[in-house]
């Protein structure tokens, strides 16, 4: 029964559209990080990045490397928009953009995350099937409809996203608007809206609003009555956060997957006029059903899973950060802190405080300020490059941090060796002393 719903064939109008705004918002988002310097900032000036632990033998290119790397991402991009060796193009993205996610997390952003596991979804679906080149070069590709699948997918990847987004908004610092006060304060000089932005009054509508839209507008997009109104809600909400937070191509990419929520002759009817409109709902069962159901099971049961991990391990995540990542926890927090890095050699004993701007770029030093992964990996290069002066050393944190404005307080136990610790990835790290310390 569930393989005659799966595979029962709808229009494919949606998922063709998608694909060319998709791969369009990819071209952009790759060229745009070279050209607003991201690049240069993030992957070329760096002497050294922090990949995602276990993922170090990711490093970038050599000299100017990843602004070919990048602009190869961008190529890639245009070929899924026109569907030009759709399927090779789509993994090749999916793959390089995995790669350079993984091989530096100072610029960290959970969106970046999702265009990952969208691009991992796009490349099981059949969205070269109209308006592609792939199609033009080979007509038996021609198709105009989709199993019902492919639009679900989607959709309850969103779910996910939106859920565990407005789930993780429920705890007092964000319910009282101090977190809303602390993102809009840098915000005072924008032309028109900076006063604005400043009102308590507007940081409890983006607080509770904030709350509200993330649980509610997949269950609204999907219900016929509010489809139009969540829409709209959508439309300003993205928009808002385009211009207020600046995060590049998601917010559109956000409006892309109303799409799949509207009737398909709809988005027919408005993109693709000269496209027959399917209507037989006909059952396909593919010769790979089973291995597909299998492997879509087993990716949202581990969707569902992973962002509850922090339960399970000791202390505050807002504090720790242990389970912070792949847990869309979006914009909960800030976060300040001073470090002091303190080098001693085990022969001799003396003593060396490190300036962290011969080693780091400023970001990189807010990051080995206030995260604690990143300050132990920024231990581990210490130790790494005093052993090269054939110096065995030891490495200490004197680290205080503020979460959400509160007094500051230590977080890392400041007598253990951070050099010699290894990094626990799925327990609590007891050299990040207690959030209450009372």
């Amino acid at each position: 029964m569930i393989n005659k719903w799966l595979f029962k064939h709808i229009d494919n109008s949606a998922l063709v559209v998608f694909r060319i705004i998709f791969g369009l918002l990819c071209f952009l988002e790759s060229v745009g990080a070279i050209f607003t310097g991201w690049v240069k900032r993030t992957l070329i000036d760096p002497e050294f990045t922090f990949s995602f632990i276990g993922f170090e033998w990711l490093q970038p290119l050599p000299g100017f490397g990843m602004y070919f790397y990048y602009a190869i991402m961008g190529v890639l991009g245009l070929f899924v928009m026109v569907g030009y060796k759709y399927r090779f193009s789509i993994i090749a993205f999916t793959v390089m953009w995995t790669a350079t996610y993984l091989m530096q997390k100072s610029s960290y952003n959970n969106h970046y995350y999702l265009l990952i596991l969208i691009s991992s979804i796009m490349a099981f679906l059949p969205a070269n099937k109209y308006a592609s080149i792939d199609v033009k070069q080979n007509p038996s590709l021609k198709q105009f409809s989709m199993p019902i699948w492919c639009k679900w997918v989607i959709i309850l990847q969103l779910f996910i996203v939106y859920t565990y987004a407005s789930i993780a908004k429920l705890y007092p610092d964000w319910l009282n608007t101090t977190v809303i006060e602390l993102l809009m304060k840098p915000k005072s000089n924008y032309f028109l809206v900076g006063e604005l932005l400043q009102k308590k009054w507007l940081h409890y509508i983006l607080a509770y609003g904030g709350i509200v839209f993330d649980g509610l507008i997949i269950p609204l997009l999907l219900f016929k009555p509010t489809r139009k109104y969540a829409f709209f809600a959508s439309v300003i909400f993205h928009l808002f956060n385009s211009f207020v937070f600046q995060i590049g191509i998601f917010p559109y990419l956000s409006l892309a997957f109303s799409l799949f929520f509207f009737e398909p002759k709809t988005i027919q009817q408005l993109f693709l006029k000269k496209k027959p409109f399917y209507t037989s709902k006909e059952v396909i069962l593919p010769k790979f059903k089973t291995p597909l159901v299998t492997i879509f099971t087993v990716y949202f049961v581990f969707q569902i899973l992973l962002p509850l991990r922090h339960h399970v391990i000791e202390d505050d995540v807002l504090w720790t950060e242990e389970g912070h990542r792949l847990s869309w926890r979006m914009m909960l927090r800030a976060k300040s802190g001073s470090a002091t890095y303190t080098v001693k050699n085990k022969e001799t004993g003396s003593v060396m405080r490190v300036k962290l701007s011969n080693y780091l770029t400023r970001k990189q030093q807010r990051g080995v300020s206030v995260k604690p992964d990143m300050i132990w990996q920024f231990a581990q290069r210490l130790k790494e490059i005093f052993k090269k002066n054939n110096q065995d050393v030891e490495v200490y944190v004197n680290c205080r941090i503020s979460v959400n404005g509160r007094p500051y307080k230590q977080l890392i136990n400041p007598d253990v060796d951070l050099a010699s610790v290894e990094w626990e990835t799925f327990k609590h790290s007891k050299w990040i002393l207690p959030s209450k310390q009372d």
